[in-house]
């Protein structure tokens, strides 16, 4: 028999082992064709030209994807070789020197290779189509998007895969150098390294696992605590944080796993039922061999969930966060609007116009903080801080009403009012030339009505007319305020294209220009409503591209490790499912214990994944968006939902094995 028949009857022999993986070849090859292809399609190119993110977005994200494939690759192989040991075994038994059987496991991977990455190919030009839509739909951009095969990307695909084509063969070369014979026939019944003796310094570690988790969910949610922080000692706290909760993790899945399971099982006093023996056993003395791969899985899900979150986040906000930044759908400032007006009525577009007068006043706002800060942030809160009159805040709130020594807050909402909260009925401090006065602040309102960019992300300050008048008269105010007034405009939805066009026509692009007290020019580039929402769009719809691209094939690597050690676990375990099926055990019976089995298999690392991205997301999203909860259950839910398949599918299999133990 020549190796190319020994090839082909292998690969038929174990079909049931690589059918999964073959798949998840295809499915990689698909994935990296398709994500190349998309920098070298014309229609993405023109769409995201002025766009340095997306360039360098899809260059990340090609050697992260590299990186993902590696890992799966390198494990599945170190999985099927181990599978397959007693074949390898008896090749050489029989005449067959270590380089024959080398040549053998080649050849068998050049054809598995080379047949998954011409399918994979194939289906990633068809469906490249389907992802450039899909980008462009992200990015709210119109194109009509071609199928166009590129020859650079298939190039790059082939060097990459035949580069890790030969990683795996240096890998199976290493195994079968290194391994005797009474190695290779005896690696499918060895185990994980399996816990003895479960004493009182493991029970301490266990707890200490459980302590370090909860102690970084709770440092979590005070990150940006500042009563006593600084910028160097925020960083601290997050080294502090990750490291918790990794080594955390570590100790949960190595000891704390092992600890409840000891607990549980002695408070049945060896009164242990079949599903004990089938779940409860196994994964307390496997911990010990799975808790670095269920680590590694756990932490790379949570960080994976975490940026995916968190791109949603800002994607999902990019709306309300431009109705934050820019209060009304256009602005202009200083009344440099009359060319804008008279192509407005030229055009016959309709529209309302919001006048506010403004000035620039220095006020202390440290005192009206609800939770107390360190003297190093409250340097930094005495802003030069916009100041507007009761009048002009009417025409949007008419109900606004104040007395003398009064304020309102207007526009004080997202990061800075999550990481630094207000309290309402505290006084703040006006500094003028004449001294220090009071301002009792009564209301603070969410909604804006002065552009962020001049109140730089702050709140705009809402007096009395007269005090607000007695303020223009100040000579140090009347030297900071250059920009004295600002209009808004409001349109209609079907109106809004065509003012965009005007607007960037009549105002070189909405820069508008004063000058100080010096004579010297000052200049100011407003964003327009719309423009700011597509900006925002723009970035954030690739960056959801490309994590969720990353999501899909880390998830599938990572599901796919854990299905390809059940079925090792399976085969190992087949001989005792023999044993209990002929003492008299049904089907239904043993699949009980494997149900529990599988759900802690896949479950916990999923809980607990689910967990660390939810806290490292709450600690964080207000930096990235105004809404939280939606983001981050869609997200969640998903991942999970895709994360479950293979759950099923490995339920699947240990059903296949059980109704074939006897």
């Amino acid at each position: 028999m020549t190796i190319s028949q020994l090839v082909l009857r292998s690969m038929k022999k174990n079909i049931t082992h690589y059918y999964l993986y073959f798949f998840a070849l295809i499915f990689s090859v698909t994935l990296y064709f398709s994500f190349v292809t998309l920098q070298f399609n014309p229609s993405i190119l023109e769409m995201t030209k002025e766009s340095t993110t997306g360039a360098a977005g899809f260059k990340a994200a090609s050697v992260m994807l590299v990186f993902i494939v590696t890992f799966f690759v390198i494990y599945a192989n170190h999985l099927f070789m181990k599978r397959r040991s007693k074949e390898i075994g008896l090749y050489q038994l029989i005449g067959m020197s270590k380089g024959t059987v080398v040549r053998l496991l080649a050849l068998e991977n050049m054809l598995l290779w080379t047949g998954a990455t011409a399918v994979g190919v194939s289906i990633g030009f068809l469906t490249s189509r389907v992802f450039a839509m899909i980008l462009l739909k992200l990015i709210a951009k119109e194109a009509l998007v071609e199928i166009a095969f590129s020859s650079q990307a298939l190039f790059q695909t082939l060097v990459v895969f035949l580069i890790l084509l030969v990683v795996i063969t240096i890998q199976t070369i290493f195994v079968i150098r290194r391994s005797t014979l009474l190695d290779l026939f005896s690696a499918s019944k060895k185990g994980d390294t399996r816990v003895k003796r479960f004493g009182l310094f493991q029970m301490l570690l266990g707890l200490i696992g459980l302590v370090l988790i909860t102690f970084g969910y709770y440092k979590s949610t005070h990150l940006f605590d500042f009563d006593s922080a600084t910028i160097n000692q925020l960083v601290i706290k997050m080294i502090v944080i990750l490291a918790s909760t990794i080594i955390g993790t570590f100790f949960v899945f190595r000891f704390s796993v092992s600890l409840i399971m000891n607990i549980i099982r002695k408070g049945k006093k060896g009164h242990l039922s079949l599903t004990d023996v089938l779940a409860l056993t196994p994964i307390m003395h496997r911990m010990k061999g799975n808790a670095k791969s269920l680590t590694l899985i756990t932490v790379m899900t949570a960080v994976a969930l975490a940026i995916m979150s968190l791109s949603y986040i800002a994607y999902y906000s990019a709306g309300a966060s431009a109705k934050q930044a820019v209060p009304f759908d256009v602005i202009t400032l200083n009344e440099q609007n009359k060319t804008f007006e008279e192509e407005l009525q030229k055009e016959n577009i309709n529209f309302k116009k919001y006048e506010f007068s403004l000035l620039n006043v220095d006020i202390d706002i440290s005192s009206l903080m609800k939770n107390p800060v360190s003297n190093d942030i409250k340097e930094n809160i005495w802003l030069d801080s916009i100041v507007t009159k009761l009048s002009d805040m009417k025409k949007i709130y008419p109900e606004a009403s104040l007395k003398e020594g009064e304020a309102y807050l207007v526009g004080y909402s997202g990061m800075l009012a999550e990481l630094m909260p207000l309290e309402v009925g505290k006084s703040m401090t006006v500094h003028t030339t004449e001294g220090k006065s009071k301002l009792n602040m009564i209301g603070l309102e969410k909604r804006g009505i002065i552009t962020s960019q001049l109140s730089h992300g702050s709140a705009a300050i809402v007096v009395t007319d007269r005090y607000f008048d007695k303020l223009a008269t100040d000579a140090k105010i009347q030297k900071n305020s250059i920009w004295y007034e600002q209009e808004g405009y409001t349109f209609k939805e079907k109106d809004l294209e065509k003012v965009q066009e005007i607007y960037i026509k009549t105002t070189n692009g909405g820069k508008f220009t004063t000058k100080d007290t010096k004579g010297k020019e000052k200049q100011f580039i407003a964003w327009t409503q719309e423009g700011n929402k597509t900006e925002a769009l723009d970035l954030w719809g690739n960056v959801i591209f490309i994590t969720a691209f990353l999501g899909l094939a880390f998830l599938l690597a990572t599901g796919s490790v854990l299905y390809f050690k059940q079925m090792s676990d399976a085969e190992d375990e087949r001989e005792s499912y023999t044993v209990l099926r002929k003492i008299g055990f049904t089907k239904s019976e043993i699949m009980k214990g494997i149900y529990m089995k599988q759900t802690f298999n896949f479950g916990v690392p999923l809980l607990i994944g689910l967990l660390h991205s939810y806290f490292a997301v709450k600690s964080g999203w207000m930096l990235f968006g105004t809404e939280l909860a939606t983001p981050l259950i869609l997200t969640m839910s998903i991942y999970a939902l895709l994360y479950s398949l293979f759950a099923l599918l490995s339920v699947t299999y240990y059903r296949k094995v059980v109704n074939e133990s006897l």
